[in-house]
């Protein structure tokens, strides 16, 4: 059975995103786009809520002409993540922009559940509104909080207001800049 992992950027205090809906205060750096492209390779399935998927499907036509690590990095993760099958979860989506990827518009922990359990591979899911649906569902196995080194005071929450469960911490790691993974899988 696949596992469904919650990967997200998080400000110290919580956040994904400031109070003006910005991300443009999380740190992006090549160490950081190591992880993340690490991260993918173990991916089959992304679940998304419709404005995480607007901020990924860069990724469909991103090319990266030169012949630099930085651009072979960047043709790598493109790749792995339009290889990925994805599911977007929207009320209001019309069209998708993406191979391999279909809008459902309701949530429905029991499709989830199947979709777990045929899996050959990991699954994320990735939007802060989702993926606090599928944790209060008790879908979510693990997360991965990569909390960055700031304090934005306000804006939409990472993780989901009452909810009460228990993790065991499998790995942390501290990245040159100062952001740290927070390895976690739930507890049941």
């Amino acid at each position: 059975m696949a596992k469904l992992i919650y990967a997200i950027n998080m400000s110290l205090d919580g956040y994904i995103e400031d109070a003006q809906g910005n991300l443009d205060w999380s740190i992006s750096d090549d160490e950081l786009f190591a992880f993340w492209t690490d991260f993918q390779r173990l991916i089959n399935t992304c679940l998304y809520g419709r404005r995480m998927y607007e901020s990924m499907v860069y990724w469909e036509t991103a090319r990266a002409e030169s012949s630099s690590h930085k651009a072979a990095a960047t043709r790598e993760f493109a790749q792995l993540w339009q290889q990925s099958r994805k599911i977007v979860y929207s009320r209001t989506l019309q069209t998708v922009s993406s191979a391999r990827t279909h809008v459902e518009r309701q949530f429905d922990g029991d499709v989830i559940k199947k979709l777990k359990a045929s899996s050959e591979a990991d699954m994320s899911i990735g939007g802060a509104k989702l993926a606090g649906q599928a944790m209060h569902a008790g879908l979510v196995d693990e997360l991965h909080l990569l909390v960055d080194p700031i304090i934005l005071g306000g804006g939409k929450a990472a993780l989901p207001s009452q909810l009460e469960f228990k993790l065991d911490l499998l790995n942390e790691r501290r990245f040159q800049s100062g952001v740290v993974d927070l390895h976690y899988r739930v507890l049941v």
